[in-house]
């Protein structure tokens, strides 16, 4: 029993040293305030216009285009765990987004996820930290990634993660100020689900072409 539990201390003391190289981000949300969202402390004024200074205090990390139009603050909230499912494209496309606008990224546990398809759409692969085979317990890994890690894409390998363990890692990304995407399994609480679909392809004409789209 000793080997195993050595070899995962050391992987994750591994990280640790590795993220400690990584160039200083700028970390921490900054939160709503309950003073920002409370009537009571800044009554407003039925003269002027209503105002939402909270909304510029939300930090986000960039998405892509089209998928920002349908967010309420355009990008996804620093601290928040997100449950992505569906077409990989999208999950690239988060990559492209965050590591294409100077931010860094992780991915645990994806080793089939198409990085030549990341890169295409923007991504900087220089700031990608590939962690394709995170062993017994990725969950692990991703608590100590998050420390130093803006996107960290989790894929659960089909498990259940229990509310007491997804609870403790959720508080390490609020925390820091990171944003978890969690796929192929189940997170008991997620602030946002996003699932893709493709609808069509463009580029292609009766069956030849190349596909562009």
């Amino acid at each position: 029993m000793a080997g195993p539990v050595e070899s995962k201390a050391d992987t994750i003391e591994q990280l640790r040293r590795r993220m400690a190289e990584i160039p200083a981000r700028s970390v921490g949300p900054s939160r709503l305030s309950l003073a920002a969202l409370s009537h009571e402390q800044h009554p407003v004024d039925p003269q002027q216009p209503p105002t939402a200074p909270a909304a510029s205090a939300l930090r986000t990390l960039a998405v892509p285009g089209p998928l920002a139009e349908l967010l309420p603050h355009r990008g996804l909230a620093r601290g928040s765990t997100v449950h992505v499912s569906g077409a990989a494209a999208l999950r690239a496309g988060l990559i492209a987004s965050v590591t294409g606008s100077g931010g860094w990224a992780a991915l645990i546990g994806s080793p089939r996820l198409g990085l030549l398809a990341a890169a295409e759409m923007g991504a900087d692969l220089r700031r990608c930290a590939l962690i394709p085979e995170p062993g017994q317990d990725p969950v692990a890994v991703a608590a100590v990634v998050v420390d130093g890690i803006d996107l960290v894409l989790l894929s659960l390998g089909g498990t259940d993660v229990p509310p007491s363990r997804a609870r403790s890692v959720d508080a390490r990304v609020r925390r820091n100020g990171a944003v978890l995407i969690v796929t192929d399994g189940r997170w008991p609480s997620v602030d946002l689900r996003l699932d893709a679909r493709v609808l069509g392809y463009r580029g292609l004409d009766a069956g030849r072409g190349r596909i562009t789209g």
